[in-house]
């Protein structure tokens, strides 16, 4: 039998470098079952992995980014849309909110209402979150 110390840390430092389950289990020889039985009996370890899982996502936008700027650099017009859609304000997704809200000093908004409404913003776009390309 394996030691179960030595698999976990070979388990954690596959799931920095791909963070899929199955195929880290595959590569230190266990099936996902142990994989979830350990993480179900130990929080120390299902923090680590749930850490590495993540380090091993932050990895791989790292590679698709790197990806992503060699199909701009070769003029691909597919890489320079994707970009500019989601890194410059005047090629991104556009959203018109049409409506009236009508409120006095007698009759303000719930708590619940003003919720509602900072949630349909944020979804919007229009609020939550700073705007680092504004002209």
């Amino acid at each position: 039998m394996k030691d179960d110390t030595e698999t976990r840390k070979k388990l954690i430092e596959e799931l920095k470098k791909m963070p899929i389950v199955q195929i880290a289990c595959s590569k230190v020889g266990i099936g996902r079952a142990t994989y979830y039985r350990w993480k179900d009996k130990n929080k120390k370890f299902k923090k680590e992995t749930d850490t590495a899982i993540l380090k091993g996502c932050l990895f791989i936008n790292d590679l698709a980014e790197s990806q992503l700027i060699g199909t701009i650099k070769d003029k691909k017009i597919q890489g320079i849309a994707l970009w500019l859609k989601h890194h410059h304000p005047a090629y991104s997704t556009k959203v018109e909110v049409i409506g009236h809200l009508k409120t006095s000093s007698e009759d303000p908004l719930t708590p619940e209402q003003q919720a509602l409404v900072k949630k349909a913003l944020k979804m919007a776009g229009l609020a939550g979150k700073s705007n680092k390309h504004k002209k």
